[in-house]
């Protein structure tokens, strides 16, 4: 075999093993027309007890839903039955005082000591509130947990034990801008390990995440491509998810995904597809795929989702509508 013959022999091996990598790894969905309507489930939540700003922001823990309005001019958060929606009590004052919250950010719940999390991106520090302390004096200050370095840091997290974390971690490049990574974080040391995988075709990126440790994987959603990636929890890739749209992936003039979650074993993920410029880039679909990330199914909701979560124990989606109704909640059970 000359050498020519053997270049060639040797480049032909070469693309097969990419196209068989390609195959394992890349799937393209340019149908996601399994759509069911489901704005005649959704219920409204009507709540009267307490004012609410629209950029509030959903979490839960134990038999409780936390509401968080980073807008109150008074206290910042507000507690709730989640089976009955009945309003609890609020905690958490806005200042500058020790105790107080300046700028709050992300909530995280540490589900086995009853306890929250709240950031304060204004004194760049994360603060613990004992779920009980507060059920019992909602007039309850928090101590220190951690202080965050002002360059890189945690923005959202889901909190696995006080050594391991996987959360989004903003990191300031200068000229204002930042660049988003999904990373291990001891939050006992501060220590942050980033994610092998990287998507090599995007080099803007801005993505909502979601880790599942239950099926060993974390999935991020890409605001301004429509793309999906999954990866195993050690960093590895293990699937990118390519929608019709993809071609348009340098663009950022399109806001494709929103929020995305795991309820269960699946994967749910609020999709817009309308420009930036348009108030209906606001999602009201909900994507939803399988672990591997093959689609199932589109919930059109019918209404402008601002946030949302899953009920496990309820099988329901409790919803923030920037809408004709501010909470409501999709019960799944029938989809």
């Amino acid at each position: 075999m000359n050498d020519r013959n053997k270049l060639l022999y040797l480049l032909l091996i070469f693309l097969c093993l990419s196209c068989t990598r390609n195959l394992n790894t890349d799937k393209y969905q340019n149908k996601r027309d399994n759509i069911t309507e489901v704005g005649d489930r959704i219920s409204e939540i009507e709540i009267d007890d307490v004012l609410i700003g629209p950029v509030a922001r959903l979490y839960l823990i134990d038999d409780y839903l936390i509401i968080s309005d980073p807008k109150s001019l008074d206290k910042l958060i507000h507690i709730f039955n989640k089976n009955t929606f009945s309003y609890v009590t609020s905690t958490a004052y806005r200042g500058q005082g020790p105790g107080e919250i300046t700028r709050m950010g992300h909530i995280e719940a540490n589900e086995s000591q009853r306890i929250f999390y709240v950031s304060d991106h204004g004194k760049q520090i994360i603060v613990p509130y004992n779920l009980d302390s507060v059920l019992q004096n909602p007039s309850y200050m928090p101590q220190l947990k951690i202080k965050m370095n002002k360059s890189q840091f945690p923005d959202k997290y889901q909190y696995i034990n006080d050594t391991l974390s996987i959360g989004l971690i903003i990191q300031a490049i200068g000229n204002a801008d930042y660049k988003p990574t999904v990373a291990r974080w001891n939050m006992n040391t501060g220590e942050i390990t980033p994610m092998k995988y990287e998507h090599p075709d995007v080099k803007k990126k801005r993505i909502s995440f979601a880790a599942s440790m239950e099926n060993s994987i974390y999935v991020e959603c890409y605001t301004y491509q429509d793309l999906m990636t999954i990866c195993s929890l050690d960093g590895n890739l293990k699937y990118n998810i390519y929608g019709k749209n993809w071609n348009n992936r340098g663009a950022n003039q399109v806001h494709y995904y929103g929020k995305v979650i795991f309820c269960n074993n699946k994967i749910f993920a609020a999709y817009s597809g309308e420009s930036r410029s348009r108030e209906e880039y606001y999602p009201t679909q909900l994507l939803v795929f399988d672990i591997n990330g093959d689609y199932l199914q589109t919930l059109e909701t019918g209404y402008k989702i601002s946030d949302y979560c899953y009920d496990k124990e309820n099988n329901r989606i409790i919803l923030n509508l920037d809408d004709q109704i501010q909470f409501a909640y999709l019960q799944l059970d029938g989809l």
